[in-house]
């Protein structure tokens, strides 16, 4: 019987797990690592395992791609099966994907207690499922690991958290755990991802795709999420802009899989991959991917983490979405919102000038892991059941 059962599905999630996997390990607890099989891509799996040492999966689901519905559906049932064999003391789970939704309502209808890391994050907005992903995981966690005090005042405004806890929470120095009610811990540690990347920058080998871009002179490109691929006007327009950028500004474009297919069906992966000025890769590897987003002049996404990621870098970004998770990384104008649907792209990233001064730091120290470890040690050996 493991003490823990971790649950890992998608890519952010093998990059956040790497170090809390070593800080799990270093605080002597037990830990059960599971992959959904989620992302099964080796550039969006196996190759992060290997890449950041993560010890490799003790199971693997392997539920692959299908609906909303069908995902979910069979990670609960392959996490149920698990968890009736192992029975782990406590569940942990990362983010907003089925993965972690799945993985936490198997968890908590066996009376497994369930930690979430990356609790309080909101978007407002029901339409999207990471949205829905992350609030059924809130209400149902037992120890809400916040990676902001934005966060911990979304769960506070829920209630979630007891009043006050945004100024209780607030301290990186010093992480303090609140117990509103026997069911529930709540504390603001500092962000994950932090770490990975303060791990990352000093590792890593010279990309192969440097020496066919200049340092500072290109744009780094991300597109996966249904907003900018799934309608086929949206993603055409997208195209058209890219281009058009493309004939100022060099552009990196590492294609999710899924993204390919679409632009595939589309005919459109031609057009890019034959244009000017167009670089479009696989998937790159994390240490790679953290390079690329250090030497962009810009990152233009629609992805939470590597908002995050290029406001950790002190990279400027443009998030091709009407709102965002990490409204952090709004201040100073590191991050800006242009929609799905920017009138020009060229244009926006010409006024986006890189801001004076450094970047804030309200996403931690890169110490977050060790915390983490340490309030689930607390927990494990005062409150869950023997």
């Amino acid at each position: 019987m493991s003490a823990l059962a971790t649950f890992v599905g998608a890519r952010p999630q093998f990059i956040k797990a790497a170090p809390m996997s070593m800080a799990l390990k270093e605080a002597g607890i037990d830990e059960l690592l599971i992959d959904t099989g989620q992302h099964y891509d080796d550039n969006m799996a196996g190759a992060f395992y290997r890449e950041l040492t993560l010890p490799s999966p003790a199971l693997n689901l392997g539920v692959g791609s299908g609906t909303h519905a069908q995902m979910t559906a069979r990670i609960m049932c392959g996490a149920e099966r698990i968890l009736q064999d192992t029975k782990p003391k406590l569940v942990l789970v990362y983010g907003d994907t089925n993965s972690t939704m799945a993985a936490a309502l198997a968890a908590v209808k066996h009376g497994i207690p369930v930690a979430h890391i990356e609790a309080g994050l909101r978007s407002f907005r029901l339409d999207m499922p990471e949205e829905v992903n992350r609030r059924v995981t809130d209400h149902i966690s037992t120890l809400l690991l916040c990676p902001t005090a934005n966060a911990v005042i979304n769960l506070m405004n829920e209630g979630l958290a007891p009043q006050g806890a945004a100024t209780h929470c607030a301290s990186m120095d010093e992480c303090r755990t609140l117990r509103p009610n026997s069911q529930r811990m709540v504390a603001n540690v500092g962000d994950v991802m932090v770490d990975a990347i303060v791990d990352a920058e000093g590792r890593g080998s010279e990309p192969e795709w440097a020496g066919r871009l200049r340092r500072h002179q290109f744009a780094l490109l991300t597109l996966h999420r249904a907003d900018s691929t799934d309608n086929v006007d949206t993603l055409s327009y997208l195209v058209e802009q890219v281009i058009d950028l493309s004939r100022n500004l060099d552009v990196l474009f590492p294609i999710h899989p899924r993204t390919r297919a679409r632009l595939k069906a589309l005919g459109l992966l031609e057009t890019l991959e034959n244009t000017q000025g167009m670089l479009c890769v696989a998937p790159l590897p994390y240490l790679s991917f953290i390079q690329a987003q250090k030497r962009a002049a810009i990152v233009i996404t629609d992805s939470g983490g590597v908002q995050k990621e290029a406001f950790t870098l002190a990279t400027p970004c443009l998030t091709l979405r009407d709102e965002t998770e990490w409204t952090e990384t709004l201040v100073g104008g590191w991050n800006q919102l242009i929609g799905t649907r920017p009138s020009s792209l060229r244009d926006a990233v010409a006024r986006s000038e890189k801001p004076a001064g450094d970047a804030t730091t309200p996403f931690g120290d890169g110490k977050a892991s060790q915390r983490m470890a340490a309030i689930i040690k607390q927990y494990l050996d005062q409150y869950a059941q023997h």
